[in-house]
């Protein structure tokens, strides 16, 4: 499983790319994605999602 950021909610504010241990997430256009294929929920290295963590606005970093 990966998480995915719901693009209409996503401020581009960069948070969540910084603290990605995987390195699973880029700008793309105005927004960040997330690459499923890199996407660990940060498993082995934190208990939670960290992209969710640091979001600033609620339920945009989410399971997919």
């Amino acid at each position: 499983m990966a998480y995915k950021i719901i693009a209409s909610q996503c401020t581009g504010c960069s948070a969540c790319e910084f603290e990605c241990p995987n390195a699973a997430i880029r700008m793309k256009g105005e927004t960040f994605i997330i690459d499923p294929a890199k996407c660990t929920e940060c498993e082995g290295h934190f208990d939670t999602a960290q992209c969710a963590v640091v979001c600033p606005v609620p339920n945009t970093c989410v399971p997919a």
